[in-house]
């Protein structure tokens, strides 16, 4: 068999083992694996390149993805659809493995469903709000290094008596946020699941500071601010807002600021949370990942997306992880909020 494997979306730390647990597992039956360049633009394109040991033997501690990736959906591309079906045919692929989020995997779930393209889905995403899956490789690395940053944030802010806020991504799901501010101690947090209430936060920090001198805050960058007044945004191709120039968390600082009197700062990680060495969590989700994937092909199990449960590597519908979003639920939020004294 030739199998095809594309990366879509955000790169995160993780695709690079993914890719070398397919190509190691596809080697057991003998099949030839390509790559296709820039997730489904490659597929349009028809841009491809050959993915043996060579390739792919030393990517385990590799951040973001050989492959490259794009935003590009094909059902916004003019014949997008057509021409990635005519690709399949022309470069002879029995089956095509697409590592994304929600995104990518929808093209994926509509391409099975409405043309019965041979795919299997790899979920990979550092806002980890994929439904039916524990956990999305890519988390686990954005989380340590937010982490790592709200710590050195807590170190100057003590230093300078300060409050510090760091604004972390998650445009719908605040997972990044909430599992940040629980590991690295934080003060508060702000999440795009819970209504904002400005007098109970800065009365919190206001008690805090008080104690310690220091208060750290973590903001997901989707956020609403209330009476912030957002206008026309930009969409990408999946009619998501781009957040780039919103900049949460300095609204946010201006507004403790300007209510306690307090010098507060703000800090973005941004895009540093999508890249570097993957922790060993995601190394070992990804790397059997992408073997589950391959076996799914070895089985016939098109239209199926790999899923962790507990510990097994298991597999659900497509249809069934894209159908809905997995935002933090009221139990996780409560229990931020017992660990803010």
């Amino acid at each position: 068999m030739k199998i095809g494997i594309l990366t879509g979306g955000g790169d995160v730390p993780g695709l690079n083992p993914a890719i070398r647990g397919c190509v190691m597992r596809a080697i057991d039956f003998g099949w030839e694996v390509v790559g296709i360049n820039e997730g489904w633009k490659g597929l349009i394109e028809g841009l491809t390149e050959p993915l043996g040991i060579s390739q792919v033997e030393d990517l385990m501690d590799k951040g973001g993805t050989i492959l490259g990736t794009s935003r590009i959906n094909p059902y916004k591309v003019e014949k997008g659809v057509e021409r990635c079906l005519e690709n399949v045919g022309r470069l002879k692929l029995e089956a095509v493995i697409a590592m994304g989020g929600e995104d990518t995997l929808g093209v994926a779930n509509k391409l099975y469903k409405e043309h019965k393209m041979k795919v299997v889905g790899v979920p990979k995403t550092m806002d980890n709000d994929l439904s039916s899956t524990d956990y999305t490789f890519g988390f686990d690395t954005s989380v340590t290094l937010a982490m790592n940053a709200l710590g050195v944030l807590k170190d100057t802010g003590k230093s300078h008596r300060r409050i510090m806020v760091l604004e972390v991504m998650g445009r719908y799901a605040g997972w990044v946020a909430l599992f940040t501010a629980i590991g690295g101690g934080a003060d508060w947090v702000l999440l795009p699941e819970e209504e904002i209430d400005i007098d109970l936060m800065c009365e919190h920090l206001k008690r805090v500071y008080e104690r310690k001198k220091v208060a750290t805050v973590v903001v997901s960058e989707g956020i609403e601010i209330p009476r912030k007044k957002i206008g026309e945004e930009e969409l990408d191709q999946f009619g998501h807002m781009l957040l780039k120039e919103r900049g949460v968390g300095e609204e946010i600082a201006k507004i403790i600021q300007d209510r306690l009197g307090i010098d507060t700062r703000a800090s973005v990680i941004g895009h540093m949370q999508r890249g570097g060495a993957p922790t060993l969590f995601d190394r070992m989700l990804a790397v059997r990942a992408g073997v589950k994937a391959i076996e799914l092909v070895k089985e016939g199990k098109f239209g199926q997306m790999v899923s962790l449960r507990g510990t097994e590597m298991v597999e659900i519908s497509l249809e069934e992880a894209v159908g809905k979003l997995k935002t933090v639920p009221r139990e996780w939020i409560d229990f931020a909020h017992t660990l803010f004294k």
